[in-house]
């Protein structure tokens, strides 16, 4: 498998145990990733979401994190993971589930992250560019219990459960993966 480059994770992120993963944590400062690995990017999504312009807070003052996370997927191919609805599909012009690809090729899927382990549903919104779609086979959950998010600690609601994670490799590795016709 080809490394892939996990940007914007946790300094305690479960990418730092899988192989062939190159983390940037905040101290790393994933703004400034040079390549030439595709990317899984998880940008901060606090201001992108429904409550951003809560406190006097707007959409996209988040230091240019979203802006950079969208470039580099769309320059080095791979996954960006935000919840559904984010404001950063609109600000950056990404197309939403069931719309066509955009200029790089690039197409949105909707994921619920219970069914990839995590304790509440989380319905997620994964961008992809360079992946071919046939690659991408969503996972059901069985029907277990969700917890509500609002009674888990910020920690708890950030973190990508492995199976999660494994798949937005698996996801990400297939850049540049052609198949035989």
């Amino acid at each position: 498998m080809q490394t892939v480059a996990a940007l914007y994770v946790r300094s305690d992120s479960v990418y730092r145990s899988i192989a062939n993963v190159n983390c940037w944590d905040k101290d790393r400062d994933a703004r400034h990733y040079p390549g030439p690995h595709p990317v899984v990017a998880h940008p901060p999504c606090a201001r992108w979401g429904r409550y951003a312009t809560v406190g006097g807070r707007g959409h996209g003052q988040d230091q240019g994190c979203g802006a950079a996370a969208t470039a580099a997927v769309r320059r080095w191919g791979g996954v960006l993971e935000h919840p559904k609805d984010s404001h950063l599909w609109d600000w950056m012009c990404i197309p939403k589930p069931g719309d066509d690809p955009d200029y790089w090729g690039g197409y949105t899927v909707r994921i619920d992250q219970i069914a990839y382990g995590h304790c509440c549903i989380k319905p997620t919104w994964l961008y992809l560019v360079g992946v071919p779609r046939q690659d991408f086979i969503p996972q059901l959950h069985g029907g277990e219990q969700a917890r509500p998010l609002e009674h888990l600690s910020k920690a708890q609601r950030e973190r990508t459960p492995r199976p999660m994670a494994l798949e937005l490799i698996r996801l990400a590795s297939r850049v540049g993966v052609r198949r035989a016709a």
